[in-house]
Formats: C-alpha cells, sequence, structure tokens
C-alpha cells in the first residue's frame, strides 16, 4: 500500500480503477492499494459476524452522538472525527484501574477511593457492598473526585470477609464490573 501526498495524478482521484488499484481519499491524503479480492462463498465464522453487529451498532450510535460537545471536543484534540471518537468509544468499555478500600477499612468512617479511566469520559459509577454470604448491605452512587477518581463513602463498617462490587459507565452505555474482597 501506497501513500501519496498531492501529485497531480491522482489529485481528485477516488474509487477503484480497472480492478487493479483502489485509490481512498483520507483528511489530507490519497491511499493507493491493491484491489480487494474476495471468495464468493466465503462464509464468516459465529465471532466474525458478532464483530460485524457490534459494528454496525457502534456506527449507529456514531451518527447519532457524533455532535455531542464532548466528542467533539475529544476530536479536535485527537486531531479526528467527532464520528470517529464515537465509534471508538462505543468499541472500548471503561476500566476499573484501583478499587483503595484502605481509609474505610481504618475505621475512622473514611471512603474507598476508585479509579475508572475511560478513552472519552466514565460518566457513573456504582459501589454495592455485599458480607461473606452474598448479601448487599449498601449500595450507591460513588461521586467523581477529580478527573479519574471516585468516592465513595459507606454507611456500614468495614469487615473481614466482605465485598465491595464496583460498576463503571461510559457515554456510549458500555460498563465495566470489578470486585474487592476485603482480608
Amino acid at each position: 500500500m501506497a501513500t501519496v501526498e498531492n501529485n497531480i495524478f491522482i489529485r481528485g482521484l477516488r474509487g477503484a480503477l480497472g480492478r487493479q488499484f483502489v485509490v481512498k481519499r483520507g483528511r489530507n491524503r490519497s491511499i493507493v492499494s491493491s484491489y480487494p479480492v474476495f471468495d464468493e462463498n466465503r462464509s464468516f465464522t459465529e465471532a466474525q459476524v458478532k464483530q460485524q453487529s457490534r459494528f454496525r451498532e457502534a456506527v449507529e450510535f456514531a451518527k447519532s452522538a457524533k455532535g455531542w460537545a464532548v466528542y467533539v471536543e475529544k476530536a479536535r484534540a485527537d486531531n479526528r472525527t467527532p464520528y470517529h471518537v464515537a465509534i471508538s468509544d462505543f468499541c472500548h468499555a471503561p476500566e476499573i484501574v484501583t478499587i483503595d478500600p484502605q481509609n474505610w477499612q481504618s475505621g475512622q468512617g473514611g471512603a474507598i477511593h476508585i479509579k475508572a479511566v475511560d478513552d472519552v469520559q466514565v460518566t457513573q459509577v456504582k459501589v454495592a457492598i455485599t458480607d461473606k454470604a452474598g448479601t448487599v448491605l449498601e449500595e450507591g452512587a460513588a461521586v467523581q473526585t477529580n478527573a479519574a477518581w471516585w468516592s465513595y463513602t459507606p454507611a456500614v463498617n468495614a469487615m473481614d470477609g466482605a465485598s465491595i462490587m464496583v460498576t463503571a459507565f461510559d457515554l456510549a452505555g458500555n460498563m465495566v464490573e470489578a470486585n474487592k474482597v476485603l482480608d
């Protein structure tokens, strides 16, 4: 594949030329590649069909969300289009990096600190505390303290074997869960 910048021969040219090569127009450049060849009798695996479906959903989401201010700002900062930022956000769930219950475990009524990150924005973090038997003792929403950190102050006291289940959400509706069991 060749990348051509400002060549008079292909300026303004795009599409297939004689089933030999294809010219694709990017934002600031043209890309020349060989013509794709597909087997007419090809079949897709279940995983491929699932991924194609997921990508269709991402495209539909991006069409409706490309005007959102957060995607426009992120696109400007990353030199991409808001549409592509929205597709990327849809395809990537947030990540819970840290669950720090140290202040809560100290018995001083401290908070549980959670670090949750996303390629665009984490919109909400929920916390549920259960006992050894799995009974929910308390649940609620954490409060964002800065860009990546969230804080939740439980009303119940820390106990051995208690479990902290954290769920993080992003703008595209993706969610991720993480669990920490106290020693």
